[in-house]
């Protein structure tokens, strides 16, 4: 194999996440793997703490879906960068048998995410390369934290090296402002929406995973979400909820079952099929329906008035105007689950490293406050 050049996907690490299209196998043996707890910064662990208390947490695994190749995501992350000639920048300047180590480096606070997709990675870029990480996916860094490391070919590190950060820098953005609004949102779970990046949509909603939010329905095929455009469409909510319980029925098929309502008068006219009639329904969403004051509050008059008219018949989700300052306030409404797009569509990345010459990178970290 050249190590410039992108192969095809190796087996994965008993210890890693699956994707539902990597080829099976034996997973060749794999180096040490130090974890730890996810936590804050933090002193060193006493001697007295139990082993259970260190015991890693399981990683967590990308969401099912029945079509998304994880493995053909990688390829064509990494056939962008190796074009048709691979990487003519490591075979003009590094012999293919010099070996390297390579220290992932955090440049800012925040949730790591992306450890087991980066494994993917390098696996596939080159099995024989060996990986060790001293936190887990979801663990909380601070700027300076060396979090893991990757030996062998020079050359293969260098090829994975960006496509591996381009992944866990979007990855670790998303679990990192997923746990801040998720923190805030409790006692309601947060929820990301089909407002992803094209093509890394079930990269995108893993992170949210990992930082410690619930994914909202992957696309079109697993939930009937009735919106506003199908409402005005059908004639209406009852209408459209109408045909929806028919349509299930005559298909046999049992899916979750969404309605966006904007209004009061539609919550009511909604609940009012539901006691006339057996239905499918689910959830209901309450869109829209917290108004930004003036004076920078909010008004969560509405969305109360439809959580009560509601009365936990139906589970609820708040959408619209939700960002890491308004949540905490429609959290405690009463909704079930708050949904934003903003987790996904508009994520700051968080600034990773991999470095072969730690000590120089740390010095210029230094001198430029980033480490």
């Amino acid at each position: 194999m050249t190590p410039a050049t992108p192969t095809a996907a190796a087996p994965i690490r008993q210890h890693l996440p699956s994707s539902s299209s990597a080829r099976s196998g034996n997973p060749r043996p794999s180096g040490r793997l130090r974890l730890r707890l996810p936590a804050r910064p933090r002193a060193a662990p006493s001697a007295s703490m139990s082993a259970e208390a260190r015991a890693a947490p399981s990683p967590v695994p990308p969401p099912a879906h029945p079509t998304y190749d994880l493995s053909a995501v990688i390829a064509l992350a990494l056939s962008e960068d190796a074009g048709d000639r691979g990487d003519v920048s490591c075979l003009a300047t590094i012999p293919t048998d010099v070996k390297a180590e390579a220290t992932f480096i955090a440049k800012e606070d925040g949730v790591i995410a992306g450890i087991s997709l980066a494994e993917m990675i390098f696996n596939q870029v080159d099995p024989s390369l060996k990986v060790e990480w001293f936190e887990a996916d979801g663990n909380y860094v601070h700027k300076g934290l060396q979090f893991g490391k990757v030996y062998g070919c020079a050359q293969s590190i260098i090829v994975a090296e960006r496509v591996v950060l381009n992944f866990m820098q979007r990855m670790s953005g998303i679990a990192t402002m997923t746990k801040a609004m998720a923190d805030a949102a409790r006692p309601a779970c947060i929820l990301e929406t089909r407002k992803t990046a094209p093509g890394l949509r079930l990269v995108d909603k893993w992170a949210v995973l990992i930082g410690g939010g619930k994914n909202h329905r992957l696309g079109l095929f697993d939930m009937v979400m009735i919106k506003d455009n199908h409402i005005s469409v059908a004639g209406g909510i009852t209408n459209a909820m109408t045909s929806v319980d028919q349509f299930l029925e005559k298909e046999n098929l049992a899916v979750p079952v969404e309605v966006e309502t904007r209004t009061l008068e539609e919550v009511r006219d909604l609940l009012k099929y539901t006691d006339e009639n057996k239905t499918s329904l689910t959830r209901i969403m309450l869109d829209n329906m917290v108004v930004p004051l003036p004076n920078g509050d909010l008004d969560v008059s509405m969305l109360k008035d439809a959580v009560q008219l509601i009365n936990g018949r139906f589970e609820t989700e708040a959408s619209g105007n939700v960002t890491i300052d308004t949540v905490k306030k429609i959290g405690e409404t009463g909704v079930t689950y708050i949904s934003s797009g903003a987790l996904t569509h508009s994520v700051k990345a968080l600034d990773i490293s991999l470095k072969i010459d730690t000590e120089l990178a740390l010095q210029v970290g230094r001198r430029t406050k980033r480490a």
